[in-house]
């Protein structure tokens, strides 16, 4: 597997993600008094937590961003896979979108709160013999309107939508036979595939959408989850994204939506 590829284009997805949070501040002296009726809380969390044999260490930023963005061939994870090589990646993504330019004002941008990075070990007695496995990449929330076109993915990911018809469709990478490994999104009608699906609308009125996360790994690792949360799958060796709750198809013709800068 081409490792450092894989985590360079990771850590590049999240410096992308976050390079929309600005903050300026201008230092004041506070008098003792003042101090003593301040409260704050830190930027950054630190959190640690054990399930399956495994230690995880997050560490997240307590920030909402708004993005608007678009991505084009996004490959992640290319190495031979015998089971079922497909395109070659566990994930090609050909266009990803955050924003569109042909509805509200409100619709430009897609907003995230949290991102965190997440990473994991082996449990061990001893430190000598510790083993780092991967880490993952993740909101804590996202909503709004993000265009995409997957080739391939290895992962998990449910989609509601409806076909022209009006009949009640669902993309579930649960269906194949692979557990999601460069699954392709083929499926058995009636059902919504990867090559219908043209993007997808996260969160809805209760909040957003709260399990978005990309991974990559050494080994299988089934990752802890938020209160609230449903339990996700476990995740697979490679690169593996998660993307399931509160997820409904902006389109189930392949079409996916302008994201034009404004004037144009």
């Amino acid at each position: 597997m081409s490792s450092f590829y894989s985590l360079r284009s990771l850590w590049l997805c999240a410096a992308l993600a976050c390079c929309t949070l600005t903050a300026s501040a201008q230092m004041q002296p506070l008098s003792e008094e003042e101090l003593s009726n301040t409260r704050g809380q830190g930027l950054v969390a630190l959190t640690n937590t054990s399930l399956g044999g495994f230690d995880f260490s997050k560490v997240a930023l307590d920030a909402d961003i708004t993005l608007s963005a678009n991505l084009r061939n996004m490959r992640l994870g290319e190495y031979s896979y015998a089971p079922r090589n497909g395109s070659g990646a566990d994930l090609d993504i050909g266009l990803l979108q955050f924003g569109r330019s042909d509805g509200t004002e409100a619709q430009r941008l897609v907003h995230i709160s949290n991102p965190y990075f997440e990473f994991v070990y082996k449990n061990a007695a001893d430190g000598a013999s510790r083993e780092a496995v991967g880490m993952r990449f993740g909101f804590e929330g996202i909503s709004g309107d993000i265009g995409m076109k997957i080739n391939s993915l290895s992962g998990s990911m449910r989609v509601t939508g409806q076909a022209a018809d009006g009949t009640a469709v669902v993309l579930d990478s649960r269906t194949d036979t692979l557990g999601g490994k460069r699954w392709d999104g083929g499926c058995t009608a009636p059902c919504l595939s990867l090559a219908q699906l043209g993007g997808v609308t996260a969160g809805d009125a209760a909040g957003p959408s709260r399990d978005f996360w990309i991974s990559v790994l050494k080994t299988g690792v089934q990752f802890p989850t938020a209160a609230g949360v449903p339990p996700t799958d476990a995740a697979q060796a490679g690169i593996w994204m998660n993307w399931r709750d509160k997820l409904q198809a902006l389109s189930t013709s392949g079409l996916v939506p302008p994201n034009l800068p404004k004037g144009r």
